[in-house]
């Protein structure tokens, strides 16, 4: 029987807070979604292990009401904590990037901008690693606008059977987790920055990915939270950047690499995206966005075009239909661009 909203605010209301007062009451019910028998939300707290037993009544509770899947995820966000002293310090060193357990490498897939195709690159370079034999993993990190769901296609809920570690799903050979997989599609996922790198921390640390040649992660555009985060607390083994050849999107792209140099992360490599367009009807080919102009941000930085991608319709329908080009027709001149990639970053040694 499916559930109400109704049903599962009443149910939380029975779980006290440590404070004494109920979940509810206390205002730690955040992104409540309820979706037949399926039932997620999230609670911000100051700090997670004081909650960690009221977040196990709550999954208790909910499946004695009926719930056949429930996700809650904590993040923490002290409301003690001073604002940040924007004066550089020399005293405190903060804690170095860790590695990931199980995880031997991990690529950030970046751009500087938004709307440069860097998702359907980050898709079909995953696919393409898989399909060279690497075990491979795939981080939706652009927790505002989560696509590797639709592109990958994936769908259902990650569960998490001791409340503790979340199992991602997985597909063409990718293990995926995603921010998308706990909301719908439709759904704005509306937090602050703190809440955004407590989801971020969990889904680096708290999924059981187990032992991957490489992790992808594919970063929203810009140089935020995100970047900053992934960059601080997870050993970043090189970043990708993807561009459009036009002038604005190279302006961009320059920003994100000084971000990742002074984050002391290796550049990989530049990706030339909607790099030509051929007519399917005439064959006349033409540079919508222009054509060069990444090859020559490369050769100025000293880091390698590893592709020029073309704009190409099977590329987007494949995409949307969510079966990455590199797997709906992977002996196509399309997916042998991404296919190039792949074996490249792997003689190198990088993936």
């Amino acid at each position: 029987m499916a559930l109400s909203r109704e049903d599962v605010l009443a149910c939380l209301k029975q779980v006290k807070a440590p404070s004494g007062v109920d979940l509810v009451e206390a205002g730690l019910v955040r992104a409540l979604n309820v979706d037949g028998t399926s039932v997620r939300f999230v609670m911000e707290v100051d700090l997670p292990d004081p909650f960690l037993p009221a977040k196990a009544e709550a999954e208790e509770k909910l499946t004695a009401l009926g719930a056949k899947s429930v996700s809650i995820v904590m993040t923490a966000h002290s409301k003690s904590t001073p604002p940040p002293d924007l004066k550089p310090s020399r005293q405190a060193e903060p804690a170095g990037p860790a590695k990931i357990p199980g995880v031997a490498r991990i690529i950030a897939v970046a751009s500087g901008k938004g709307g440069v195709g860097k998702s359907t690159v980050a898709a079909n370079l995953a696919c393409a690693l898989a399909a060279e034999g690497r075990r491979v993993g795939m981080l939706d990190a652009d927790v505002y606008g989560p696509s590797q769901p639709r592109m990958l296609g994936v769908s259902g809920r990650p569960q998490s059977p001791d409340g503790k570690l979340i199992l991602p799903l997985r597909n063409y050979g990718v293990t995926m987790m995603s921010i998308g997989l706990m909301t719908n599609e439709d759904q704005a996922v509306v937090w602050r920055g703190p809440m955004l790198m407590g989801a971020l921390q969990q889904m680096l640390t708290q999924v059981q990915w187990g032992a991957l040649d490489v992790l992808i992660v594919d970063l929203p555009p810009g140089t935020g939270d995100v970047q900053m985060t992934l960059a601080q607390k997870a050993h970043l083994d090189g970043a990708v950047i993807v561009s459009t050849p036009q002038d604005v999107a190279l302006l961009d792209a320059r920003k994100g690499i000084d971000m990742f140099n002074q984050m002391n992360t290796p550049i990989l490599g530049m990706i030339e995206n909607m790099s030509t367009h051929i007519c399917s009807q005439c064959g006349h080919e033409e540079h919508m966005f222009g054509h060069g102009g990444v090859k020559s941000e490369a050769e100025k930085l000293g880091v390698p075009l590893l592709a020029e991608i073309p704009l190409h319709l099977d590329i987007r329908l494949a995409a949307d239909g969510g079966a990455p080009i590199v797997v709906s027709k992977p002996d196509s001149a399309q997916a042998q661009g991404f296919r190039s990639v792949a074996k490249a970053l792997i003689e190198a040694g990088k993936a």
